[in-house]
């Protein structure tokens, strides 16, 4: 037998969050982050990672696990989450995989295999020259050139990984985009596959009013943390909430106009996963407002109860 795992996806300030303690603590559940910025440790506002007392009592897993001068792949996601799926489900408990990194719930849900594309590290060191030289958006451009599905779904912020699908292109003559086509498209696990979204006028008020908390909460003084840390170039500070307040940081950009790209950058960056789910994933989708949260949480518990 199969064994049982809920997904929530969505774009990000929807609610995935709320809605996954709800379910946990009526379906019997535990919580596993599916959000690839979430993993590490003190990058708490930024991510909008849960608040304890936001948990319920519900057992979270990948939270504050890497330090953020760490890497991270979306193989070594899919390595950590697999057993854990089948510790919960051994325990009786209800495995619920929460979050938007869409390329991270994908690699668990199906099972990927991540084949070793050869590197090319003078190739590679010219890209980065070429970074240090132009900045991320030409880099990004050129991306685009070659693979433009991946050029809609990789930030121009994350340019590692802009830089590694450029490698593998320039050595194999395969976009990473047909290395995941390529993948299984039969689940490993007995799915119920929820997406939650809104209409995009609430959504983009809510990732406003998001920001604003963010900048309340503390966000300048952690990304000045850990800007004084030394991590400004680590792949944990690519996302983005960091970036823009580097900059600001830098002397390039008033604060006021760190708040703005903020704002901007997570509406597109939300508009991207959403087109992303709706391309890649088999969603049953539920359209959430600010006003019919228990009710939508009532018709999700039940299509999941239906589902498995």
């Amino acid at each position: 037998m199969k064994e049982k795992l809920v997904v929530i996806v969505g774009p990000t300030a929807v609610g995935k969050t709320k809605l996954s303690v709800e379910l946990a603590k009526e379906l019997n559940g535990e919580v596993i982050s599916g959000d690839s910025m979430q993993i590490y440790r003190g990058m708490d506002i930024g991510t909008a990672k849960i608040k304890e007392e936001e948990m319920g009592g519900i057992v979270h897993h990948l939270i504050d696990i890497k330090d953020p001068n760490e890497s991270f792949s979306v193989a070594e996601f899919q390595d950590l989450v697999k057993p854990l799926v089948t510790s919960i489900c051994k325990k009786g408990k209800l495995p619920l995989l929460v979050g938007g990194t869409g390329l991270y719930v994908n690699s668990v849900i199906y099972d990927y295999n991540f084949p070793d594309a050869p590197n090319d590290p003078e190739y590679r060191q010219s890209l980065e020259t070429l970074v240090e030289k132009n900045g991320v958006i030409t880099l990004h451009e050129k991306l685009k050139e070659i693979d433009p599905i991946s050029y809609e779904t990789i930030h121009p912020n994350n340019y590692r990984r802009v830089i590694r699908a450029l490698e593998v292109y320039y050595v194999t003559n395969k976009t990473i985009h047909d290395y995941q086509s390529a993948q299984p498209t039969e689940s490993r696990y007995e799915l119920a596959l929820i997406g939650l979204t809104m209409d995009r006028t609430i959504l983009y008020d809510r990732i406003n009013r998001r920001v604003d908390m963010m900048i309340d909460e503390g966000l300048i003084d952690e990304a000045k943390r850990l800007y004084n840390s030394g991590v400004k170039d680590c792949q944990s500070v690519q996302a983005i909430g960091y970036k823009e307040i580097f900059d600001y940081l830098e002397g390039h950009i008033t604060k006021e106009e760190a708040v703005e790209l903020l704002k901007r950058n997570s509406r597109r960056y939300a508009k991207r996963q959403l087109t992303w789910f709706r391309n890649k994933m088999n969603i049953q989708w539920f359209e959430l407002n600010e006003h019919n949260f228990y009710e939508k949480k009532e018709e999700i518990k039940k299509f999941i109860e239906e589902r498995l």
